[in-house]
């Protein structure tokens, strides 16, 4: 059945390791930029779609870290049933499938009508660090340079605190987009995503200050037991303070605080750990700067599993791949 947001919810509430963009906090975000969200629920087994209008009255279907292997199995054909029903009646071309899962992970998939996409819509590829135990436990886990790096920002005095300046912080965002060569989100969008997930507990803010003025400041989020640093920004003033490594490390004892046991550093380049460290020292484009960064933190580079696509329309799904492409 088509599910309220407060059924939603209510479901999740039985469903507490969901990924965070199965919430419906991310649903109703999302609503506010182009997506439409539907929530369906079968038995034990549910999932928030995300539509996005196309010309001419079609849409695209998205479905953002599924929650379970389940939602995938020929054991939740009414579930499924209902999945293709929805899309038919919004004229999906197609629905695209995350699920919440890793690449080592066994998907059943056959007799779904699903098909290997080109692409995810989700960085594939980030490092997962462990924050159960004690915070020198953590720490011995890092680089030997990165934990250098976080004692040297107190010693020189930076300081981090939580942060509801959102001008401020888009502003930093866009410094640091134009530094970097990475799109930002509009100044609403973040003020958004900070109503609906701070009330709750969901998110923070954090800033690195030195003598009163920012330097770095990040966006933390939290489901259940897992913590996602979502965006990020820097000035390049007072890099010699390493202000961005004190953020980080702050932004991991608020989610372990909070319960989190794992904290996603949320994306790196998709290679694989050998290419990724034989390459790291020497590659600057794209996101090979930012492993260079977050490697230090420790963690295991993983990779999600692939995306998978169920096509209604071939020859429209054609013609999306050739001139749309992954820019959703």
């Amino acid at each position: 059945m088509i599910a309220s947001l407060t059924d939603w919810n209510q479901f999740l509430s039985q469903h507490p390791s969901a990924h965070l963009l199965q919430t419906g906090e991310w649903g109703e975000l999302k609503s506010a930029f182009g997506w439409e969200p539907v929530r369906v629920i079968s038995g034990d087994v549910g999932a928030q779609i995300l539509f996005r209008k196309l010309p001419l009255g079609f849409t695209v279907g998205y479905i953002p870290k599924a929650m379970n292997s389940d939602q995938l199995s020929v054991s939740s054909e009414q579930f499924w049933n209902e999945i293709n029903s929805i899309c038919k009646q919004h004229r999906a071309i197609f629905l695209k499938l995350e699920p919440d899962l890793w690449n080592d992970q066994q998907l059943e998939t056959w007799n779904l009508k699903l098909e290997t996409s080109p692409h995810n819509i989700q960085p594939p590829r980030t490092i997962v660090i462990d924050i159960k135990g004690e915070d020198e436990q953590i720490l011995a886990k890092m680089k030997q340079k990165t934990r250098y790096n976080i004692r040297l920002a107190e010693k020189k005095g930076v300081t981090v605190r939580a942060w509801d300046d959102i001008e401020s912080f888009h502003r930093l965002m866009l410094v640091t987009g134009g530094r970097d060569g990475f799109r930002v989100h509009s100044l609403e969008y973040y003020k958004r995503a900070y109503e609906l997930f701070h009330p709750k507990g969901m998110c923070e803010i954090l800033v690195a200050e030195y003598e009163g003025k920012p330097l770095a400041a990040l966006f933390v989020a939290r489901n259940g037991n897992r913590a996602y640093y979502l965006y990020g920004a820097s000035t390049d003033e007072e890099r010699n303070r390493m202000p961005t490594y004190l953020l980080q490390w702050e932004a991991m004892k608020w989610a372990k605080a909070r319960g989190c046991e794992e904290y996603d550093l949320w994306g790196v380049p998709d290679e694989d750990e050998a290419t990724l460290e034989s390459n790291f020292e020497s590659r600057h484009d794209g996101l090979w700067g930012v492993y260079r960064f977050k490697r230090g933190f420790g963690g295991e580079v993983k990779r999600a599993a692939q995306a998978m696509d169920r096509v209604y329309n071939p020859l429209l799904y054609w013609a999306y791949l050739k001139f749309v492409g992954n820019r959703e």
